[in-house]
């Protein structure tokens, strides 16, 4: 049961206060990201905004490229620190956010060496084809090769027996739906051990949290959101399908998933009702939930983003 005090506004503290208004205050001093060309928002993405600071490129990470659906399909890749002797514990398939419009794999590399280093896990981050060239289902279809090869011959190449994926926002929606395909079309419910899934983007007909937010951009807002999912999936399509919206699916026989998300994230309805919907699927799990936490507020550094963090590797090592 989550504690109904976590959405009361005074026990947001002043650090996060001062974020989100920053926050919002440098999202209202750039040009809105819809007048400009989608290749230009990709690449002030990439060099980092005021409103988003670039995150430093990891100087261990390599290319891998395995086949893919849409032709050779890159997997960023970050191997842990380990002493002579010492073998990988897992990994952890990494899928990236950008409201599949957006982002690339190479944008988060300081989070998935923090699960590297502290997890002992190999991170693996899909390249995954972006829409609106490539609509739904290639991201999906993408990703689902990613994690096919990496329960397959994958395995044998990075010396790993446990597997792990997640992601932030969109990326944590294709995470589901890549464990939903692997279970009703592989017959390999359990390839994965565990999912870690932040501010997830489930319900690409759009929660009342999300219709409700407004124009205010914590991050994102409800024009934001709309378009992503417009963008995604063609005109025609129902979003409430389960193999669009995974909210909508059978949920059985899924693995363990930590929810993570901030109470002024637009999602926050994607978040709590999938997580309720886990639990009674008899999957297991947690649900973290952070006041005054904006939209993958992990993003941004702060003691709230490091009891985040603390938890997301203790959860992921536990699945070892």
């Amino acid at each position: 049961m989550i504690d109904h005090a976590l959405f009361d506004p005074a026990t947001i503290d002043p650090e996060t206060k001062r974020l989100n208004a920053e926050i919002v205050a440098a999202h209202a001093a750039q040009e809105d990201p819809w007048d400009l060309p989608i290749e230009e928002v990709r690449a002030r993405r990439r060099r980092g905004t005021q409103a988003s600071p670039a995150m430093p490129r990891s100087a261990r990470a390599e290319t891998m490229t395995i086949a893919g659906p849409g032709g050779p399909l890159p997997l960023r890749v970050i191997r842990p620190r380990l002493k002579p002797g010492q073998s990988p514990r897992g990994a952890y398939l990494h899928i990236h956010r950008g409201g599949w419009v957006w982002g690339s794999a190479d944008e988060q590399d300081p989070w998935l060496e923090r699960i590297a280093d502290n997890c002992g896990f190999v991170c693996l981050s899909v390249e995954y084809r972006l829409a609106p060239e490539h609509p739904y289902p290639a991201a999906l279809e993408d990703c689902e090769a990613a994690a096919l090869w990496l329960a397959g011959p994958g395995k044998a190449e990075l010396g790993v027996q446990a597997l792990t994926i997640g992601g932030e926002s969109v990326g944590a929606h294709l995470a589901v739906m890549v464990l939903l395909r692997l279970r009703d079309r592989h017959k390999m419910p359990r390839a994965f051990r565990g999912a870690n899934l932040n501010a997830g983007f489930y319900d690409l007909g759009l929660t009342p949290s999300v219709r409700n937010w407004g124009e205010e951009r914590l991050v994102v807002n409800t024009r934001d959101l709309t378009r992503f999912a417009d963008d995604y999936v063609r005109p025609g399509v129902d979003r409430r399908r389960p193999d669009v919206s995974p909210l909508y699916a059978d949920l059985k026989g899924l693995p363990p998933a930590l929810f993570t998300i901030g109470t002024a994230d637009p999602l926050i309805d994607d978040t709590l009702y999938m997580s309720a919907r886990w639990a009674v699927a008899g999957n297991g799990g947690h649900t973290a939930v952070y006041p005054g936490g904006c939209h993958v507020f992990v993003r941004y550094p702060g003691e709230m983003t490091e009891r985040a963090l603390e938890l997301i590797d203790r959860f992921l090592t536990a699945l070892a």
